[in-house]
């Protein structure tokens, strides 16, 4: 659908979808958002082309001040909303309440079979906004910022660290594999038992977007520059889904780096963690730095923070980069 789908929601704001030619306009209301951990600038050209994507622009007297990106899902009957933004002059006038109804109606009018909402968010609303959703699950977040020519030396440790406590173990821990398309897909699609153990209230959440693991889901995973990795090939305890590090504004120009961990056991959950972080290594010296994202169940946050920073306390260079945080997933009827 092209752009000629605008209506106005008022006197002064016109609502649109987004062009390709609208990236410098998208940038210039999007300083210091995510304090410098702005996805968008790396995925905006992408989303303009990926199937099921409508991303939506408010724009007051020609000029962007409101973003909201949406994707359809689960075979069409769920809706996930995600990018919300508003200009920094216009915020708090009521306009990303705005654009939020647009694109709703938009939606209800043109994909009548869409049944759910559903997004993630990085911050508590509050009761009063979260009264009008089901609170699927909370995931802890453990962010690291790691200084660019320290990034080896972290990964090596880290590296060591995993090894010796799996040769520890009786008998000694496999080291992780990497999972092919038709073995995730047996595991996610065919394994109920597997599905209901490691993913969240049945929910891949792949770099802060919810899916459910059905083969259309999968097959839009399958466009992304991902990797699954796991403890074992069967009956896995714990799975790990990396997303490439890609370029964000922190500190100049940085690297981001996100890691998905599935499943509540520990030790096996820090074996694949860093399985993937040395899969990725060679990706990681484009940038000032790295910023490391870990999402996980609560109970594996501290385990893993010990992890990681007792190797940072070696090899230097490393900090933890915000406190404890958590991500919620959230969802609605449409």
């Amino acid at each position: 659908m092209s752009d000629t789908t605008a209506t106005r929601a008022d006197s002064e704001i016109e609502f649109c979808l987004a062009r390709e030619e609208d990236y410098d306009d998208v940038m210039a209301i999007s300083h210091g958002i995510y304090s410098g951990m702005d996805y968008l600038p790396a995925r905006y050209h992408l989303w303009m082309k990926e199937p099921h994507r409508l991303v939506f622009l408010g724009k007051r007297r020609g000029r962007v001040i409101a973003l909201e990106s949406t994707i359809l899902v689960d075979g069409g009957e769920t809706v996930i909303v995600e990018g919300l933004r508003v200009a920094p002059e216009e915020r708090g006038r009521g306009v990303a309440g705005l654009i939020q109804s647009h694109v709703a109606q938009f939606i209800k009018t043109h994909y009548p079979r869409v049944r759910t909402k559903r997004l993630t968010r990085g911050d508590n609303p509050g009761p009063q906004a979260l009264a009008k959703f089901r609170v699927l699950a909370t995931r802890a977040i453990l962010t690291q910022h790691c200084e660019a020519a320290s990034v080896g030396r972290f990964i090596d440790e880290l590296g060591v660290r995993v090894r010796l406590e799996g040769a520890g173990q009786h008998p000694p821990a496999p080291p992780p594999v990497t999972l092919q398309r038709e073995e995730l897909r047996s595991l996610l699609l065919s394994n109920p038992g597997a599905v209901d153990k490691l993913l969240p209230a049945g929910t891949i959440i792949q770099d802060w977007q919810p899916l459910r693991p059905t083969p259309a889901n999968l097959d839009t995973l399958e466009t992304r520059p991902l990797s699954w990795a796991a403890d074992r090939r069967d009956g896995p305890a714990a799975l790990v889904l990396c997303t490439a590090p890609y370029p964000i504004p922190q500190g100049g120009g940085s690297l981001r780096l996100n890691l998905d961990v599935f499943g509540r056991d520990l030790p096996a959950a820090r074996r694949v963690l860093v399985f993937q972080m040395e899969r990725v290594r060679g990706a990681l010296g484009g940038g000032a730095a790295v910023i490391l994202n870990v999402y996980s169940d609560p109970a594996l946050w501290e385990g893993l923070r010990e992890l990681c920073e007792g190797a940072g306390g070696v090899a230097g260079g490393v900090r933890r980069y915000r406190e404890y945080w958590e991500q919620l997933l959230l969802e609605t009827d449409f």
